[in-house]
C-alpha cells in the first residue's frame, strides 16, 4: 500500500508551516492542524511530527502542546534536548517547565496573512517531495480506519 495523497500533502504542509515558525517562537499541534484545514486534529499533527525525518530539516522543537508542554521531547533522544534547543533560541520556561505561550506563541492562522499562509501551503508538496514516507504499519489506528480520508490507498 502507498500513503494516501491527502496524508502526503498534509504532512508536507505541516512541515512547511513548522519551517515558517520563527526562531524564538513556539507553535502548537492544534494551531498547525487548524492552519492546514484540519481543526481538531492535533493528534494527527503530533503523529506527523513524531515521524519527522532528519533530512526534512524542520525545527520540530518549536512545536509544543496547547499548554506549552514539551510533549514531543523524547523524539529528540532525551527530553532535555528539546528544552535546550528552545532555550538556545531565547525561550525562557515558566516555573512548571512549559513555554509561556502568551509570550512566545506563533499561530500560523493569526500571525500569517492569508496570502502568506496560502503561499507556504501551496509550495509544500514540492519542497518535501523527496522525503521518505512512514511505513503503513506505523500508521496510528485513527489513520487506518476505513472511513479515514488519510487511509493508504
Amino acid at each position: 500500500m502507498t500513503q494516501s495523497p491527502t496524508l502526503t500533502r498534509t504532512r508536507a504542509q505541516v512541515y512547511a508551516l513548522v519551517r515558517a515558525c520563527p526562531s524564538g517562537r513556539a507553535t502548537t499541534y492544534g494551531w498547525l492542524a487548524t492552519a492546514v484545514g484540519l481543526p481538531g486534529n492535533a493528534r494527527l499533527v503530533g503523529w506527523i511530527m513524531a515521524g519527522t525525518p532528519a533530512e526534512a530539516e524542520v525545527p520540530a522543537h518549536r512545536v509544543v502542546n496547547s499548554q506549552g508542554g514539551l510533549t514531543g521531547a523524547w523524539a529528540f533522544g532525551h527530553p532535555d534536548t528539546m528544552a535546550s534547543l528552545l532555550q538556545a533560541e531565547g525561550i525562557v520556561f515558566d516555573a512548571k517547565g512549559r513555554v509561556p505561550m502568551k509570550i512566545y506563541a506563533w499561530d500560523p492562522v493569526a500571525d500569517l496573512s492569508d496570502d502568506e499562509r496560502v503561499s507556504i501551503l501551496a509550495g509544500a508538496e514540492a519542497t518535501f517531495a523527496d522525503l521518505p514516507t512512514p511505513d503503513d504499519a506505523d500508521l496510528p489506528p485513527f489513520l487506518r480506519d476505513k472511513n479515514s480520508p488519510f487511509r493508504p490507498a
